[in-house]
């Protein structure tokens, strides 16, 4: 469970803290009263839900390019965190097609210029106790098989995204075996994970080439969804799931260090993997009558056709689980929708939903 008094007055610095679930992760921080620092390029799409909520007025803003190996740096020595969170990427399998150079130079080497920034930091008295790598369940070998797969099973990725995320954990490895060690954590101080979610919906995502929010556009534009791949099965999960394993894993990192250094799985229930073509059905049978959907046969860029987690070890070790299934998810999703169209407070939406996941009992 988490501990509200743990994060009250922790500072936590996150990379890509403009994007969907870095902003979610702001909301949720914020709510809980910690002194949060966020250093990303301007939000990545217009509407964003980082403009919507204004989480600038909580949150320290620093925009600029995890590329930028010393303003990087700069921004992690100043702020002095407890805690960090590695969200910054390129995150659209499409978009690595492309354009490969910038999603290998933003995931893979924006990873390795974290890394540098936390020892320079470290080595400047800079007390970073927890550093937790946010990847992807993409970042596997996909072999097309049926059972989740396991934090032990080989990294690997077809496209270029799936493959700089599978790069980025053998250099979370790396540096965790060379720099961050167990045998020398009396020292250095540092526990660094990495943590690999499904698939996440929720409001607020505005990204291009996702299945969610591709269905909203085309919903409030009152058009017929267009499905590229409809028996593409995926962890679906809300974006509360993985937010909520990503902060226990970090007060279990700072309490009790080095012992949880490792990679961690945050996906949800095995009934929760569904095909495409089943999530756009159940969004269009909520939505109303009026709402529809095709599939669009053509020849695009590949992509996994079956990818599922196994979360034994984070329900075991950390006792993480679940507490939305996916047709909950869909329903905050739209819920948060409708409350945009209807011009609410969506910052009150969202912390709302905050309250009410952290209210729900977790499924086992």
């Amino acid at each position: 469970m988490l501990d509200n008094d743990f994060w009250r007055g922790k500072k936590v610095f996150i990379t890509g803290h403009t994007g969907f679930k870095g902003s979610w992760l702001c909301l949720w921080l914020n709510s809980l009263g910690a002194d949060v620092t966020g250093f990303s390029l301007s939000p990545p799409t217009n509407p964003s839900l980082f403009h919507l909520c204004n989480i600038q007025e909580d949150t320290k803003t620093i925009i600029g390019d995890i590329r930028d190996r010393e303003a990087l740096s700069s921004a992690l020595l100043n702020a002095k965190p407890d805690i960090v969170f590695h969200l910054a990427a390129q995150p659209i399998v499409r978009a690595s097609y492309q354009d490969p150079i910038y999603t290998y130079e933003t995931n893979v080497m924006g990873t390795i210029y974290l890394f540098e920034a936390i020892k320079s930091a470290v080595n400047n008295k800079v007390p970073i106790k927890a550093v937790i790598n946010i990847t992807s369940d993409k970042c596997y070998e996909n072999k097309e098989w049926v059972w989740g797969y396991r934090e032990n099973d080989p990294m690997g990725g077809y496209d270029p995204y799936s493959n700089s995320k599978a790069c980025s954990e053998l250099i979370t490895s790396s540096f965790r075996s060379s720099f961050f060690n167990s045998e020398s954590y009396d020292l250095h101080g540092v526990a660094l994970a990495s943590a690999r979610a499904g698939n996440v919906i929720g409001g607020g995502d505005w990204a291009k080439d996702r299945i969610i929010p591709d269905c909203i556009r085309f919903l409030l534009n009152k058009e017929t969804i267009k499905v590229r791949h409809p028996h593409a099965i995926r962890p679906w999960q809300h974006v509360l799931e993985p937010l909520s394993g990503y902060l226990l894993l970090a007060q279990k990192l700072y309490l009790e260090g080095a012992i949880y250094a490792e990679g961690w799985n945050f996906g949800p229930n095995d009934k929760d993997a569904k095909s495409v073509e089943w999530i756009v059905k159940n969004i269009c049978n909520k939505w109303g009558p009026h709402a529809s959907y095709q599939v669009e046969k053509g020849n695009y860029e590949h992509e996994a056709h079956f990818l599922k987690l196994d979360c034994s070890k984070s329900k075991q070790k950390l006792g993480w689980a679940p507490r939305w299934n996916i047709g909950q998810g869909i329903d905050k999703t739209l819920e948060w929708v409708r409350a945009y169209t209807d011009q609410k407070c969506l910052k009150d939406i969202c912390l709302q939903q905050i309250e009410d996941y952290s209210n729900t009992q977790a499924e086992v």
